[in-house]
């Protein structure tokens, strides 16, 4: 059921402050100027190899939390792995009785414009499926996935590609391209989308109202949230500035229930 949340005052992103970019239009400067800000929490990561689909090669990943705890695939938007993301991951591994998160390297060094303009879908989805077939093997009986903006889109991508790779999904602010098919998803899905998201037919709440529809061609569960006064990256912290706010600790808590519903065989890790 798509859900719209109201509540009396919007605490910002009011009409002054709206972004009026699309998706595809050039981005704004990347988030940190200094790889710095990554090493800053390097510690709790342990960087790994992982091998593509004909094992000929490998790509990096960054994977912290316990070995035989259920896995996270966190796949990141457009600005790469960076110190946002880690954090991402850092708070979902002490999730509840805790998950495994493994933060891939999607887009190889990319990021923005030239990640928008030139990327290549077929291998970021490859790099998904690589992933969880890591952590399968690595300790995590069940594994899900989750990802922001175009993370979030490749979530759902993947679990149309890929039949059945994955148990549960979370997907924000991101809607896979039309030539993926929503219906034809193969793992429980949740997606979150601000109200005033305006990067038409990506995140805006047009997308997400057909996205919802698409879902219930799909035999699997699934639940699309809006929330009010948000626009696009509102659980970024590092862009906008009440990361912390009701709406967006109500997502975290969504997503909580969602992955220890699908992951935890019986589910009393929140």
């Amino acid at each position: 059921m798509l859900r719209v949340l109201r509540s009396s005052a919007p605490r910002f992103l009011t009409k002054a402050r709206r972004r009026t970019i699309s998706p595809f239009a050039p981005p704004p400067p990347p988030r940190f100027s200094s790889a710095r800000y990554i090493d800053d929490i390097a510690a709790p990561f342990q960087k790994i190899q992982i091998p593509r689909d004909m094992k000929t090669s490998t790509f990096d990943g960054y994977l912290v939390g316990e070995h035989d705890a259920p896995g996270i695939v966190l796949l990141q938007d457009w600005f790469g792995v960076d110190y946002h993301v880690k954090n991402h991951a850092l708070r979902i591994s002490q999730l509840g009785r805790g998950f495994k998160v493994l933060i891939p390297d999607m887009y190889g060094g990319n990021y923005g414009q030239q990640l928008f303009y030139g990327i290549d879908w077929d291998e970021a989805l490859m790099k998904l499926d690589s992933s969880t077939t890591w952590l399968q093997n690595n300790g995590s009986k069940k594994v899900g996935v989750t990802g922001f903006g175009m993370g979030g889109a490749l979530a759902i991508a993947g679990s149309i590609r890929f039949p059945p790779s994955f148990d549960a999904i979370v997907s924000f602010h991101g809607a896979p391209p039309r030539q993926d098919d929503p219906s034809y998803a193969s793992a429980p899905v949740q997606a979150h989308f601000g109200e005033l998201d305006d990067f038409v037919g990506f995140s805006d709440v047009k997308t997400a109202k057909e996205l919802e529809e698409n879902f219930k061609e799909s035999e699997y569960p699934y639940e699309v949230h809006i929330y009010p006064g948000k626009g696009h990256a509102f659980m970024d912290s590092m862009i906008l500035p009440d990361e912390d706010d009701a709406e967006v600790q109500l997502a975290w808590s969504r997503f909580k229930e969602w992955m220890a519903r699908y992951l935890y065989s019986d589910h009393d890790c929140c």
